[in-house]
């Protein structure tokens, strides 16, 4: 575990700490082999944007009502159209934006490292309102029914009125002396908000009232130093069909049940970079960067892929019948979700990719360390016969 954070150093920025090792013991990234590629893979657009430059902020594309939504951390919010990446509007918020964009219905919201929620109309980019918060978002706040739920990297979840931001309620939890540098992003739906905390807790709010509905254990800290005792969740939560998946570093992976709280089950299995899911399977990116299948009933490993060891990958994302993950060098790789296999390799330029893929309508939206945002596709390249 030690030797993923070296690995990962920069990602961690251990808050109280400006230093953990004088030795760097970090094992080097698994060579690129050569890949007989069984799909086609399509680049369809691209856009230049700013990028966040190994600032490992919350800034990601998201798309809603058929128009992709992306920040610049310089503070410029754009609305695309996901089939040409033309831009629709953008509008500079002339702050730096470091959680986002969180959108829903009518409404566009985003955290500043000044401590500001802001929220526009995801119609035209005008702004609704602005207000400040308790400390920087390192998370992409969520929308509910007539509410925004923002979450600040002191440990406090606050519910803001959707029509003009005035607080309805906030949650405060305590945060350890160590953590990582990130938080994971309120899930939000019509009766609770879900969050996980730098405790190893996964907590069920009550989305009228603030009030803890339940609270679930998805990692309990171990070890005799603090760095030891890590179990962040910062890992994004995926909910399917009632049951929430989550990861922790230092810790396990996790089904609790949306409506109890109850652990349906765990393993042991540390992740930051997090996780998709659906009715069937589970897929993580460990802290080692071997990619998981897990079955979705009871956390039993399907298969594993090791190949991509120590590649710093982004979460996997689940597009048709395969899986695609970015890394430190730009590559994009796509695997069988049936076994594992690899399929292809595809390249989007030089900078990370640290942000889990964004899927619709079986494109593949990438967003790179760099700034550039890139659509592709893939088809499976016909055998000759």
């Amino acid at each position: 575990m030690i030797r993923s954070l070296l690995i990962w150093s920069l990602l961690l920025l251990l808050t109280g700490c400006s230093a953990f090792s004088s030795k760097d013991n970090a094992e080097p990234p698994a060579e690129l082999v050569n890949l007989h590629s069984s799909l086609n893979i399509k680049t369809l657009w691209s856009k230049s944007l700013q990028g966040s430059e190994g600032a490992f902020l919350r800034v990601a594309p998201v798309i809603n009502n058929d128009r992709l939504y992306i920040a610049e951390p310089s503070g410029t919010v754009y609305a695309l159209d996901p089939e040409t990446g033309k831009e629709l509007w953008s509008v500079d918020l002339d702050v730096p934006i470091s959680g986002g964009p969180g959108v829903s219905g009518s409404l566009l919201a985003v955290g500043t490292q000044e401590a500001e929620l802001i929220v526009l109309s995801a119609e035209d980019g005008s702004e609704r309102w602005r207000r400040p918060v308790s400390s920087e978002v390192l998370s992409v706040p969520g929308i509910g029914p007539g509410r925004v739920v923002c979450r600040t990297i002191d440990g406090r979840v606050e519910s803001l009125r959707a029509e003009d931001g005035e607080l309805r309620w906030a949650y405060n939890r305590d945060v350890p002396v160590l953590t990582l540098r990130g938080d994971s992003s309120p899930l939000v739906d019509d009766a609770l908000v879900m969050v996980g905390f730098a405790n190893g807790k996964l907590v069920a709010l009550s989305m009228d009232s603030g009030l803890v509905a339940w609270e679930a254990a998805v990692a309990t800290p171990k070890g005799r130093t603090e760095l030891e005792r890590v179990v962040d969740i910062d890992a994004e939560l995926k909910l399917v069909e009632g049951t929430i998946y989550a990861a922790a570093f230092h810790g396990e992976v996790a089904a609790v049940s949306e409506s109890s709280g109850v652990v349906l089950w765990q393993r042991e299995l540390s992740s930051h970079a997090g996780l998709d899911a659906d009715w069937r399977q589970v897929y993580v990116t460990d802290t080692d960067d071997h990619i998981w299948s897990l079955d979705a009933t009871n956390g039993a490993t399907l298969w594993q892929q090791k190949a991509l060891h120590a590649r710093q990958l982004s979460a996997p994302a689940m597009v048709g019948g395969y899986l695609v993950v970015g890394d430190y060098e730009g590559y994009l790789h796509w695997l069988s979700q049936y076994d594992g296999q690899m399929l292809a390799r595809s390249r989007v330029g030089s900078d990370p990719i640290r942000v889990k893929p964004l899927i619709y309508n079986d494109t593949v939206y990438v967003f790179g360390d760099g700034g550039k945002l890139t659509a592709l596709k893939a088809e499976p390249i016909e055998s000759e016969k």
